[in-house]
């Protein structure tokens, strides 16, 4: 069937058919997850650098009042949450919102959606690695007194957002060395992965009650006084600070869209990958809460600014010792290397997805029929994340993050109505339960969540935004001279 080229644009995948991708003669990905397993994951890609510094740039802002921030900040994640619970649950593949644009809104949507996807997973895996360094220079220097050279510690590039200098002879060593390892985990195959990620998220959030537990010891509630930030001379005053710091701690909920890609990798997908999602998200809520009204309860709000071993030179003033705070630096090398591994793995499932469909090059697809892992594709993802983590800081890498993350939680929203439009309420074709349904309509919290997303995008540099628009230009050519013609719905 010939079609046109406006036909091959907006042509969609029907959900059924993410299902029934292979042919008879390809390893396919092995569903090994349960809920708890895909539940940490979540959790794992989500608590990491965020909630460890944070509080520094959101405390000046809103004053003690933060903790509102958090839950501002909480509900704009959830009303995106929702409408993945739900997308997950009516096309429970790989590919997150890749695969949900697919079954929506159509072929070249989707295709831009990855784009953004690969700066998300991308991106965000290379900036933790980056940060991992601090965190491991920071505990050895506690631990045994020794110091990784700056050398070996600092990128060759450097960037202010404006300008970009060069220092050849520094290469950031530690988070490469990280990536090599979670390359090696992942490799190993899924279940191991999730195994590892799992125990390691279980150690971050036992360093997080730990740090409450310690600064609820030095608890004075007249810290709480007054609530709201007064200082005007920022234009933080009152609530307008509280929104202000909400738009900072927003991006502490980045990374529960990690479990959808796990939908092919999950057993009883249409019902554990949304339970997974929101169980995620009422965690991560749950724990930055008591992170942060400890932490505002244990120090006076005007001295978080500035401070930025915050956590760790709270309990250190608390208990006058040295310990806790060491405590919690190997709680922030844990983390780190947890957020690390599960974005990584995010990423290949992207990738996997789009090659399956035909729209890259087939090499991303291949799976291992020993660890039902796709090795090929998780190494080439691996190179690509270390050389960036070596050689770039983290400066700029954030705000791209941001970006991509933002525009894919837009189109998801976007195809909650969709989607609901065009598969109704009738039960899957498997006989299975069509599983979690987005409340109060398709149109008011998918509404409500595209707004958030486009305020907080608006506050994001100039710089973000053309370098933003490069990418979209290289994805569009990309499509146009390559996936368009290779695409698997060709041969449909």
């Amino acid at each position: 069937m010939n079609l046109t080229l406006g036909q091959k644009l907006f042509r969609t995948k029907p959900a059924e058919r993410h299902q029934e991708s292979h042919s008879s003669t390809e390893v396919g990905l092995q569903r090994s997850l349960g809920l708890f397993s895909l539940t940490m994951i979540g959790v794992g890609a989500t608590i990491g650098t965020g909630i460890f510094f944070t509080m520094v740039e959101a405390v000046p802002k809103a004053g003690p009042a933060v903790v509102l921030s958090f839950l501002i900040a909480a509900v704009t994640a959830g009303l995106t949450a929702l409408c993945y619970a739900e997308l997950a649950g009516r096309v429970p593949a790989a590919g997150s919102s890749y695969s949900f644009a697919y079954a929506t809104v159509g072929e070249f949507a989707a295709f831009v959606v990855a784009a953004c996807l690969l700066l998300e997973y991308g991106l965000a895996a290379s900036a933790t690695a980056i940060g991992w360094s601090d965190y491991l220079n920071n505990f050895l220097q506690n631990a045994f007194g020794w110091e990784i050279p700056a050398h070996l510690r600092s990128p060759m590039f450097v960037s202010d957002h404006n300008t970009i200098s060069i220092n050849p002879g520094n290469f950031n060593l530690p988070p490469v060395l990280l990536v090599i390892m979670c390359c090696i985990l992942l490799v190993r195959g899924t279940k191991e992965s999730a195994t590892t990620n799992a125990i390691m998220v279980l150690v971050k959030l036992a360093i997080l009650v730990f740090f409450a537990v310690i600064a609820f010891s030095g608890f004075d509630a007249a810290n709480f006084q007054p609530f709201f930030n007064e200082d005007n001379s920022k234009g933080f005053a009152g609530m307008a600070g509280v929104t202000a710091a909400a738009g900072t701690v927003f991006f502490s909920f980045i990374g529960l869209d990690t479990i959808a890609t796990a939908g092919e990798e999950v057993r009883d997908p249409r019902r554990n990958v949304p339970i997974g999602i929101l169980a995620a998200l009422l965690i991560v809520t749950a724990f930055y809460l008591m992170v942060a009204f400890a932490a505002m309860g244990a120090q006076p709000a005007h001295l978080f600014e500035g401070q930025h071993a915050g956590l760790s030179v709270i309990l250190q003033n608390v208990t006058g010792q040295a310990w806790p705070a060491l405590v919690l630096s190997a709680g922030a090398v844990v983390s780190v290397f947890s957020v690390t591994l599960v974005t990584i793995y995010g990423q290949t499932r992207i990738l996997y997805a789009i090659s399956r469909d035909g729209l890259i090059p087939k090499t991303f697809q291949k799976v291992s029929a020993r660890t039902q892992a796709p090795v090929s594709n998780t190494v080439i993802v691996s190179i690509a994340v270390g050389l960036v983590a070596g050689l770039v800081d983290a400066t700029f890498l954030w705000d791209m993050v941001s970006m991509g993350t933002l525009t894919a939680f837009i189109v998801v929203s976007v195809a909650v109505p969709v989607i609901r439009a065009k598969q109704g309420d009738a039960p899957p074709e498997d006989g299975s339960r069509r599983g979690f349904r987005v409340p109060f309509g398709p149109y008011l919290i998918p509404g409500l969540s595209i707004f958030a997303c486009l305020y907080i995008m608006k506050d994001l540099s100039g710089t973000t935004f053309r370098v933003f628009a490069i990418w979209m230009a290289v994805a569009v050519a990309t499509y146009f001279l390559y996936s368009v013609r290779h695409s698997r719905l060709n041969k449909a």
